[in-house]
């Protein structure tokens, strides 16, 4: 894989120091920064093709530092929490985080999850080059190629993740696609632990296109509903 620039954002010198020697042997270039103000700063410095960031940080958190950040550019963005509870995950993928790590991590995870956030810039680069046509299901209109999502004529912004679960859901409309698949198609890896990482995501895009329009179908996975798009 082709090295990157990594904006690191860790407070804690032991975790900062390992993830940035386990990144920096991978071959990417880490920009480190320690507080809120300090990685807005440095983000806006370094223009990184993506960021680690933890949620608990000085000057303010790690949701603000991915709110403003993504509101200056559109950069995947790896969320390191110590807390393992679903509301706050979704604040964070509501700000526009892509994925999350629960401390204490497996570092072979995060640079798993580290390489699979980078394919997906690429698949995404792929696409805008040689975009595909727009779908529709209902008043449910998706342009793959553009990486743009309307209901009827209002533009939802989803976070790249949620968009890339979309695209893989609405490759097979009404087929249910196990977590194990999605996460394997959407995130590029495979571990059991990972499914939830999906029924978060699945909860924030459905938040923002409508609960009726992802079926569950319970211990197997989610559907694009066809019926409910008409």
């Amino acid at each position: 894989m082709t090295a990157r620039r990594i904006l690191l954002v860790e407070d804690e010198p032991t975790i900062g120091a390992a993830v940035s020697d386990r990144l920096t042997a991978h071959g990417h270039e880490v920009v480190r920064a320690w507080d809120g103000p300090g990685a807005v700063a440095a983000f806006e410095e370094h223009e990184p093709d993506l960021v680690v960031l933890d949620v608990m940080l000085p000057g303010f958190d790690g949701h603000e530092v991915c709110r403003r950040i993504q509101a200056v550019r559109p950069v995947p963005v790896l969320m390191l929490t110590a807390r393992d509870d679903e509301a706050d995950v979704l604040v964070g993928l509501a700000v526009g985080a892509d994925d999350y790590l629960t401390k204490p991590f497996r570092m072979r995870e995060l640079v798993a999850r580290v390489a699979a956030l980078l394919r997906r810039v690429d698949r995404a680069a792929e696409l805008a080059a040689a975009p595909e046509p727009v779908r529709t299901w209902g008043d449910l209109r998706l342009d793959v190629g553009a990486r743009r999502v309307w209901i009827a004529q209002d533009e939802i912004h989803l976070t790249p993740t949620e968009f890339d679960l979309l695209v893989c859901l609405a490759a097979a409309p009404g087929d249910v696609l196990s977590r194990e698949r999605l996460l394997a198609e959407v995130w590029g890896w495979a571990e059991a632990s990972g499914t939830r990482t999906v029924d978060s995501h699945v909860k924030g895009l459905r938040a923002k296109i409508g609960a009726d329009r992802i079926r569950t179908v319970h211990g197997v996975g989610y559907a694009l509903d066809v019926e409910a798009n008409r």
